[in-house]
């Protein structure tokens, strides 16, 4: 259907003169890119080989002579092979190759000649494969259908700087024997050698002599020095691959040379082999080199195919050179398989990856029946609400199954091509047509398709599937392709494919928020989401790790919910400051390299964000958004030593806003304020800790604790360093450390400024009924008799045993205490474990969960109230980076000699003040308001109205006509923006840097914060007409 021999030649005029050729190829001499090497000793060893495959006996002595010339001179092997392998080897082969033509013999049938021989060098220094292969065609049987991605999986695929290996492969001149036309593909793997010497770099850039492998400076000949060196240039300068395209001067040869770092990608070779077949393309050589600087540099050497009907070299090359980036994102797409039945193009292959990925999250998973229990169940009751959690986690994980999904995309082939025409015609480039005289094939390909409306699509799939599940799973592709607002997707190069999409698809019943803005970005060995609820909106990047594919298959499942969830709970907390919530979450597949998965992420994101203007490189996307968008990042899980990485990206893309992209940066060096070294997420939750304390007349030594998050952690850390109670459990990542008796405070400072987990404790500072249960421990015993046979188990489960005055929770993994096991925190007397909780970590409890235990009387204040803090920091970063100048920026954010500016620690304690006010401001409102009713309503419940109010007030108040009054406006913003900002560069300077939307975003979280703090969350109107006057002073 798709493949291009089946297009019409004529359905597009092809004039014979095209812009490609004149402006896109680069040209070189007739002439081998490689030294063919001439073994000397061949005839020697030609002589010895007679004798070892005669005396071994299985083939007729008479007919040894001329198997073994048959094969040294008539099949055409390259004669590094004969270089390579022993005496014993080569027999060897020899005799496969004779008993292979005897087996074939025997079936009739020369066609069913096969070879398939094979050497790994047990000492890891290589390795030789050969088999049997037909030009053009990738095999789907036999030896050829795996020997590619053996050798990516085996070598390519694992090669780093320290251990690399290069491949030189090559098809044999001849055929196998004189009645037989196949010929043999040899496969050569050898571990590179570079220089021990450090690399040559000039200006920023790597001399390849210096980095290269000293096998390949050999047979390398100047001219492909030359390419490579440029290539290599690219590589370190681009965040992508590079891809350039040679004419070989006086033949129809194209020489395709492709440079990335190494483990950007994937099983790529093996791809790259799909993709030319696809188009009637064969390699008569190629070539993977590594270099000791982390580059790697693909060469293929590719010709047309003879007596092919496809379409020619000329026009497909770059069909291939395109196509090749968007396979460098998912070189491993199940739906790309070069010469299957009802096979895809890569474009449309890689649509239905994508639109795959989106069926599994997006698919109305619980239907009608869901809604209809949802209304008739009262969600308040723990009871019924534990019924709901049980059906909606069972329909999410029965209902549409990724093999499911699966299954009906490979079912349906001509219905997922018009799908693809249909997102195409939305979002392909005209600039692609209108810069070049000659259409590409994959334009082609959408002018000779039938073009159908979304409600002509509709019916044709409605009248083709039969079943309502099929019919389901189409129509989510349908839905992908009608809220796609721009897409990275036919970007010349990319690292991932990025959408931003319109989430007006969300199904009310499970998303009951709408967001402002959803991405979806997708790699080889990542998937990931953006959510936020407001145009100017901040939050931080998490990496959700998994442990095992159990876990990842959890993660997978549940990542969407979890980025909303987090998102949503971002809302409630931003509701001090201009920026709403966001949270952007990545999956890593098993074994990925998380850090590299967030910087495509980040790199996708980017793409999105700012407008090409690099022709071949960054083009102008189609833009049915049709506005600037402005994201900022933060730290979260996982990420928090990348976002100097992300802003240094982002300046490099030529990103203007880079310096407030990201917040958590480096203090040194880009003027970060770090919330871990100036304890800013933890200045809020002590307010909340002390306000407790204030309130019911406590002291704060005689009170008990446990924490989860420990010494080595933000939070964990800070609460140990800015308390002074007695911690009895401190629960992390390493394990369970104990003392009924109160843990050694000293030994816990000390552990909390080294920032190590507390399986770094000294347990000999621990009392006789103490201990230490570390996550790897088994069988250990405690000091009450009772036997732990997992640690790992054991601390999974240790924040539902402890019993303490106070619990603060710092760390651990979402709904870690949720409606199944929060009764575990009640004892058998109906008493809870903690008379008083203050959740630091976002989502610890879930909203059932936190219900249940003030039903119980337990005082609890809720992660978005608690923790909040750190946003507010994030924040007034993000401020600093939109109102200095870039000079400014320099010398007043970032250190001289690793000292920070008196402008930088005066800033940083206005926000340290800022944070102290807000967290104490919304506590005693929240206190106030639980007296004022008499207890009968939940603080958890009144943190979440008065977040919705604060957040439902704050848009009010950005379309009205408040902010224009010239003197409440600058009122406002003398005192929300930090003095020491204004005092420095002036009101009327900052105003005038800050983007009318952050200024009445500003404008409007200060006025309704401050007044709700004040009047509480029943104001009147009157009491804002008194508040607002005032505002102007």
């Amino acid at each position: 259907m798709s493949s291009p021999a089946s297009l019409s030649p004529n359905a597009v005029p092809i004039p014979p003169n095209s812009a490609h050729a004149s402006e896109s190829l680069n040209r070189v001499k007739n002439l081998p890119g490689y030294n063919t090497p001439v073994f000397k000793g061949k005839e020697e060893q030609r002589a010895l080989v007679e004798q070892e495959v005669a005396s071994k006996g299985f083939i007729p002595r008479e007919l040894v002579v001329g198997e073994v010339n048959w094969f040294y001179s008539n099949l055409g092997i390259d004669d590094t092979y004969f270089q390579n392998e022993s005496v014993e080897i080569i027999s060897d082969h020899i005799i496969a190759l004779f008993g292979a033509k005897i087996m074939a013999y025997t079936k009739h049938d020369p066609s069913k000649l096969i070879i398939d021989l094979e050497k790994i060098n047990k000492d890891g220094s290589g390795a030789t494969f050969i088999h049997t292969s037909a030009p053009g065609y990738t095999s789907t049987e036999g030896p050829g259908a795996t020997c590619e991605t053996r050798i990516d999986e085996l070598f390519l695929d694992k090669s780093t700087p320290e251990n690399a290996y290069r491949l030189e492969t090559f098809r044999s001149a001849g055929s196998i024997s004189s009645t037989a036309s196949q010929q043999l593909r040899c496969y050569f793997v050898t571990k590179c050698h570079f220089p021990a010497t450090p690399p040559v770099i000039v200006d920023g850039k790597t001399d390849i002599r210096s980095v290269s492998d000293a096998v390949f400076l050999e047979k390398a000949t100047q001219n492909t020095l030359d390419i490579y060196q440029q290539v290599m240039w690219n590589v370190e300068t681009r965040y992508g691959p590079v891809i350039e395209v040679f004419e070989v001067e006086g033949s129809r040869e194209r020489r395709l040379v492709i440079g990335y770092k190494m483990g950007d990608t994937n099983r790529y070779f093996s791809a790259l082999s799909n993709l030319y077949h696809f188009y009637s393309l064969y390699s008569a050589r190629k070539y993977v080199e590594q270099f000791s600087n982390g580059i790697t540099i693909i060469s293929l050497y590719l010709n047309p195919l003879p007596h092919g009907n496809a379409p020619p070299i000329e026009h497909s090359i770059f069909q291939v050179m395109k196509e090749a980036s968007l396979l460098f994102c998912l070189p491993g797409n199940p739906y790309f398989q070069a010469q299957s039945p009802g096979s895809h193009a890569v474009q449309e292959a890689t649509y239905a990856y994508c639109g795959w990925i989106f069926a599994q999250h997006f698919c109305n998973r619980l239907g009608t029946a869901y809604l209809q229990l949802k209304n008739v169940l009262d969600e308040n009751d723990t009871s019924h609400a534990e019924v709901l959690s049980n059906i909606k986690r069972r329909f999410r994980e029965e209902t549409f199954t990724r093999e499911g999904i699966a299954q009906v995309i490979h079912a349906y082939p001509t219905l997922i091509q018009l799908l693809y025409v249909n997102f195409a015609m939305r979002h392909y480039p005209t600039s692609d047509e209108a810069a070049q005289l000659m259409p590409t094939l994959s334009y082609q390909r959408l002018r000779t398709t039938e073009q159908l409306t979304d409600e002509e699509l509709y019916n044709k799939i409605r009248h083709a599937v039969p079943n309502k599940h099929d019919l389901q799973v189409l129509e989510s592709f349908l839905i992908f392709n009608r809220h796609i607002l721009k897409t990275n997707f036919y970007q010349p190069t990319k690292v991932a494919v990025s959408f931003r999409m319109a989430p007006d698809f969300l199904p009310e019943v499970e998303y009951p928020t709408k967001p402002f803005g959803l991405f979806l970005v997708i790699g080889n060995d990542f998937r990931g989401f953006h959510v936020r609820f407001k145009d100017v909106a901040r939050g931080g990047i998490r990496l959700v790790m998994s442990r095992n594919k159990e876990v990842y298959s959890i993660n997978q499942r549940m990542l969407f919910d979890e980025n909303y969830a987090l998102a949503s709970t971002q809302s409630l907390k931003n509701k001090d400051i201009p920026e709403g919530g966001a949270k952007g979450t990545i999956l890593p597949s098993i074994g990925a390299r998380p850090r590299r998965c967030f910087e495509k992420y980040v790199d996708a994101m980017i793409d999105l964000l700012i407008p090409g203007q690099s022709p071949g490189i960054k083009e102008c996307l189609v833009d049915l958004y049709g506005k600037p968008e402005l994201l900022f990042f933060g730290p979260d899980e996982g990420t928090a030593d990348m976002m100097d990485w992300a802003a240094l990206h982002a300046r490099s893309r030529g990103a203007e806003w880079w310096k407030s992209f990201t917040t958590g940066k480096s203090a040194a060096t880009l003027g970060g304020v770090p919330h871990d070294i100036y304890g800013m997420t933890s200045l809020s939750i002590r307010q909340y800790v002390l306000g407790i304390f204030k309130q019911l007349g406590l002291r704060e030594k005689d009170i008990t604790k446990v924490q989860t998050g420990g010494p080595d952690g933000d939070l964990g850390s800070n609460e140990i360093l800015l308390s002074h109670d007695k911690t009895i459990a401190v629960i992390d990542g390493s394990g369970v450390l104990a003392d009924p008796h109160g843990i050694d405070r000293a030994e816990l400072i000390r552990l909390a400024k080294l920032r190590v987990p507390a399986s770094n404790f000294n347990i000999s500072k621990l009392s006789k009924d103490g201990y230490l249960v570390r996550v790897e421990d088994k069988d250990v015993k405690l000091p009450s008799g009772e036997i732990v046979p997992d640690g790992t188990d054991f601390r999974n489960s240790a924040h539902l045993r402890f019993k303490a005055d106070l619990f603060v929770p710092c760390g651990g993994r979402p709904e870690a205490v949720n409606i199944s096991n929060v009764a575990a925190l009640v004892d058998a007397d109906g008493k809870p474990h903690f008379k008083y909780i203050v959740e630091g970590a976002n989502l610890f409890f879930t909203q059932q969960a936190r219900l249940h235990l003030e039903k119980r009387k337990v005082v609890l204040f809720k992660d978005s109230s608690a923790n909040k803090g750190g946003v507010t920091s994030s924040s007034l970063e993000v401020l600093a980076g939109l109102a200095l100048a870039t000079q400014e920026y320099l010398d007043l954010m970032i250190f001289k000699n690793g000292k920070p500016s008196e402008f930088y620690q005066s800033y940083v304690k206005d926000i340290q003040a800022i944070i102290t006010e807000n967290a104490g401001a919304e506590f005693q409102c929240i206190w106030k308001e639980h007296a004022r009713l008499q207890g009968t309503k939940p603080r958890t419940t009144i943190s979440d109205e008065l977040s919705l109010k604060l957040n439902h007030l704050q848009a009010e108040l950005e379309s009205a006509d408040l902010f224009d009054d010239t003197s409440s406006r600058k009122g406002v913003m003398r005192r929300a923006i930090p003095k020491t900002l204004v005092e420095k560069i002036g009101l009327d300077t900052v105003l005038e840097r800050l983007p009318l939307t952050y200024q009445k975003a500003m404008f409007s979280s200060w006025v309704a914060s401050h007044f709700m703090y004040k009047y509480g969350v029943n104001a009147s109107s009157v009491d804002f007409f008194h508040f607002a006057r005032d505002l102007a002073k």
